[in-house]
């Protein structure tokens, strides 16, 4: 009895959970418990800390880093055939989607309540090679494997006979379905993805064995939220530009890979336009920031990351990866860090043509060798929701002293 009390009484002063009494309440009446807040913490930001830190000496030349992320930039924009292949397909998909859902006539599979394009192609960060335009399609109607496929076949016999020259297919989907098209002579190729999912009073009646995926349903809604977000707040091309990059570096560098588009989106987002003068940073100093910012553990447990602005509550962006992904990406980007602040950054944007992961392998720069860090994450020694480490002690339940003189007995 005494061995438990002492050990109850240690963890309370450290600020663990109390001990459990017979009757199910914890004994924090008894050492003055209060419960430890769990505060966020913004990681060092150099761009919003200068004021306190000022230079001692001119910020060095990026001109040579500005050239060559514009360079790496130019080789991603879609050429012009690719951008009309797809916006002349896209064009014609959704004309046929809205014309369904004004008058269905005789298609009677499923009723249409809105068409919305959304993706990297709306937002105009489509990267060359990824010929691919996304729409959603808002069901009145309850979204059946049956009701999509019957969607898809009508689209599909549509398109073929307004291009009876191109040659079109039909790919079924877990998120809906695709429109594929080869445009001679070049056989460019480009893709119209249709997501599927219907209108909020519908989301009680769904059944996986019958319906699309509940996550898929929720995550297109949440793409037109997306979609309609971006168009309102992102007008500087300094935003594009990096979004662009950034998307790039996922494709290639795998400790990049956590990262989703919409959080690159925000990334880019946060890294150029937040700042205390409220002016809009150059392209090179938005790309260090952002590999700073990561570097630093804004992604890490117990950061307060970014807000997502298209979900209710006080939802930060990064709480969706797993703690191995949030720890596979900091030291993703410290290893990064290193290899920018030693001029690798050719090898970093893919300029050296070797289109290999600078970060996989030990390297050297300018006589400099930076090795891959290890992983410091253990899911034994660490709390998701305090971000501490946990007790290692047990906690028993103890009969609670009804009396002073039971108390001073039990020590």
């Amino acid at each position: 009895m005494r061995g438990n009390f002492r050990r109850n009484s240690r963890m309370l002063r450290r600020g663990g959970a109390g001990p459990i009494l017979m009757g199910g309440r914890p004994m924090h009446h008894m050492s003055g418990f209060k419960p430890r807040p769990h505060i966020l913490r913004m990681p060092f930001d150099m761009f919003v800390s200068e004021s306190f830190y000022p230079r001692l000496k001119p910020q060095p030349d990026d001109k040579d880093l500005t050239q060559a992320l514009l360079k790496r930039h130019a080789e991603l924009v879609p050429p012009a055939n690719e951008q009309t292949s797809i916006q002349c397909l896209l064009l014609k998909v959704q004309g046929i989607l809205e014309g369904l859902t004004v008058a269905p006539g005789s298609f009677e599979a499923c009723q249409l309540e809105e068409v919305r394009i959304v993706g990297s192609f709306k937002k105009g960060t489509m990267v060359c090679g990824h010929n691919v335009a996304d729409l959603v399609v808002i069901l009145k109607t309850l979204p059946t494997h049956e009701a999509i496929r019957s969607l898809g076949a009508k689209i599909l016999e549509e398109v073929q006979k307004q291009q009876a020259q191109i040659n079109h297919e039909l790919e079924i989907t877990d998120r809906g379905f695709n429109i594929l098209s080869v445009t001679p002579p070049e056989n460019t190729k480009a893709v119209v993805r249709v997501l599927i999912t219907t209108i909020g009073r519908n989301f009680r009646l769904i059944s996986s064995s019958m319906h699309l995926d509940m996550k898929y349903l929720q995550s297109h809604l949440a793409a037109v939220r997306h979609s309609r977000w971006f168009e309102e707040n992102v007008n500087h091309t300094s935003v594009k530009v990096l979004i662009r990059l950034l998307r790039d570096m996922r494709t290639r560098i795998k400790g990049l890979e956590p990262l989703s588009p919409w959080m690159i989106d925000l990334l880019a987002h946060f890294s150029v336009l937040n700042t205390p003068n409220r002016q809009a940073l150059s392209v090179n100093l938005a790309f260090r920031r952002v590999i700073q910012l990561l570097s630093a553990g804004f992604f890490l447990p117990g950061s307060c990351g970014i807000l997502d602005p298209c979900e209710v509550g006080a939802i930060r962006v990064h709480m969706v990866m797993t703690m191995e992904q949030e720890d596979l990406l900091c030291r993703t980007a410290q290893n990064l860090l290193r290899i920018l602040s030693h001029g690798g950054y050719n090898a970093i944007l893919c300029l050296d043509q070797k289109n290999v992961d600078p970060t996989a392998e030990l390297s050297v720069w300018n006589g400099i060798v930076v090795t891959p860090q290890d992983s410091v994450y253990d899911s034994t020694l660490y709390d998701r929701k305090t971000g501490e480490e946990p007790e290692d002690e047990e906690v028993e339940e103890v009969e609670a002293p009804t009396t002073e003189k039971e108390a001073d007995s039990a020590i």
